[in-house]
């Protein structure tokens, strides 16, 4: 058995929420070496790291695959979860041709949601493993809180997420800080008039009957909203922790006046190459079928091997909610490509 004292230091998961245009997805830039999945380009005006923007489910959940094995980065930024539950509830909704996500058949979508957004979370924590930071920014929300009558309902900012979602997402976090903008409330002793006034932005970090907030780092309750204020406490928290993986710098070409031959240039088979993806693949699949290098031919096998279509049915025929079908299941497709088509 091996026992240990002190603090070991890990890489942290931070979720940051707050209200409208408050800042969340600057906040988040200043976190060490970040790479955002931006789910609602939130960050184009930012000159930040980004993925593409996610089209479907199966896609962020690649991109979040993609940083656990190649380490891009020292922090990975989602920006924001909420928008990342809509990715959710549509892939959710075609796979299982739902119209919609809520309480029909007690609770169970809410309940695949819950379950799917698990998937995510679980993968972020193996990111976490590999000693890479992970920052999750949301939406705030008022939601009304109900307690025994003698306390009576109160308005309360929570994560804007769904009801079995949003506690999952707590748990999971190391961190979750509040921001807000703070008023003051000034009183004029002649005509007992009241006047808000202020404005300033405010950072959370304890739980209030107000709003959902907690810490590991020991921060005070309340701090101006500037990362400034919480980075000695991160780097205690992650000292020696995240560095991404360092490799070899492409060589140049020789110059020809060294007189050595270049390099015989070799074909390119991405998609691109191999022949444009018409418009008729909507664009979360177009986008998988890119990031894994499909052309529109092999997917057009896909259909007609694996029995979905006639033999050399024009993708114009091709149903909507068949190519919904075989982007909410891209790993079976991918597979069905490799073990019957490219193996031809």
């Amino acid at each position: 058995m091996n026992i240990t004292t002190g603090r070991i230091p890990k890489a942290q998961k931070v979720v940051l929420y707050g209200v409208e245009g408050i800042g969340k997805s600057t906040f988040a830039s200043q976190f060490p070496d970040p790479l955002f999945i931006d789910t609602e380009d939130s960050t184009l005006h930012m000159d930040v790291k980004r993925f593409d923007k996610p089209t479907s489910w199966t896609m962020l959940l690649q991109q979040v695959e993609y940083v656990k094995i190649n380490r891009p980065c020292q922090t990975l930024v989602i920006d924001t979860i909420d928008w990342a539950e809509e990715i959710c509830k549509k892939h959710l909704m075609a796979a299982n041709g739902w119209n919609a996500i809520d309480a029909e058949g007690y609770g169970k979508k809410f309940v695949a949601l819950a379950k799917e957004m698990g998937t995510l979370l679980d993968k972020l924590s193996e990111v976490i493993d590999v000693g890479i930071n992970v920052v999750v920014t949301a939406h705030a929300m008022l939601r009304k809180k109900e307690e025994p009558d003698e306390m009576g309902a109160y308005d309360r900012y929570e994560l804007k997420l769904e009801k079995k979602t949003a506690p999952i997402v707590k748990e999971w976090s190391d961190n979750v800080l509040f921001a807000n903008y703070k008023t003051t409330i000034i009183t004029d002793s002649k005509t007992e008039s009241k006047k808000a006034t202020g404005g300033q932005r405010m950072m959370y970090t304890t739980h209030r009957p107000s709003w959902d907030a907690k810490n590991r780092w020991q921060l005070p309750d309340e701090l101006p909203f500037d990362y400034s204020q919480i980075a000695q406490a991160f780097e205690v928290a992650t000292a020696g922790v995240g560095q991404p993986l360092v490799t070899e710098a492409p060589q140049p070409f020789p110059s020809p006046v060294d007189d050595v031959p270049l390099p015989e240039p070799q074909p390119d088979f991405s998609p691109d190459q191999r022949g444009e993806i018409p418009p008729v693949v909507p664009q979360g699949l177009a986008d998988l079928m890119r990031n894994d290098g499909v052309s529109y031919e092999e997917i057009m096998q896909v259909i007609y091997v694996g029995g979905f279509m006639p033999q050399d049915t024009p993708a114009e025929n091709v149903p909507i909610d068949l190519w919904n079908y075989l982007a909410s299941n891209w790993a079976s497709a991918l597979g069905l490509l490799k073990t019957q088509i490219r193996n031809f």
